[in-house]
């Protein structure tokens, strides 16, 4: 796999070059290790491509987690306490699950504040990685800087329908402008 393309949002490429350079490298080297070959396994059902053998994300995605943990990157977890709001006229929310909820970030290498998602699904979760999440961990300071790696469209096309793609993500953020509550994130293009 190799990047193909870049977005700067809100000065991400300047944030990654200035404070992790070093992460940065070796990110490149975890994206070209990874083998797409491998993983054009998931058979389509699909009328418009019936019986084409297509790209899985899942596997795509857990050969990324595979090698991001070899390089010393981990999950990042906090739990969620949901007591903000309040109900109204009576309502009586459900018992609480013994799940506790939580929100996760796919990698931060301890010692730095670099947040990485990967995100070969729909696109609802790359804009959430983006003006949600990767906020959210960086006003809890656990990251300050993020990286979205996501497919460009000649990729999402070999996959299942429905699976976002850089182009599209990259006009979205540029309409959408930036705020001062956005934190500073390169988003990355891939193909096979």
């Amino acid at each position: 796999m190799r990047i193909v393309a870049q977005y700067d949002f809100n000065g991400g490429n300047k944030a990654v070059m200035d404070k992790y350079r070093s992460e940065f490298a070796q990110i490149t080297a975890i994206i070209n290790s990874v083998d797409t070959a491998l993983y054009k396994t998931k058979e389509s059902t699909e009328k418009t491509m019936m019986g084409k053998m297509l790209y899985a994300p899942t596997e795509i995605n857990n050969a990324f987690r595979q090698e991001f943990v070899k390089a010393g990157w981990s999950k990042r977890k906090v739990f969620c306490d949901y007591t903000f709001g309040e109900y109204l006229d009576g309502y009586t929310p459900a018992k609480e699950s013994h799940v506790k909820p939580y929100r996760e970030m796919d990698f931060v290498k301890p010692g730095t504040k670099l947040g990485i998602e990967v995100q070969f699904g729909k696109y609802a979760f790359m804009v959430y990685n983006v003006c949600a999440k990767m906020t959210i961990f960086g006003n809890m300071d656990i990251i300050d800087t993020g990286i979205e790696i996501v497919p460009v469209k000649n990729f999402a096309d070999q996959m299942s329908t429905g699976v976002s793609y850089f182009e599209q993500f990259a006009w979205d953020l540029h309409h959408r402008g930036t705020s001062d509550i956005d934190l500073p994130v390169l988003i990355l293009g891939l193909d096979a």
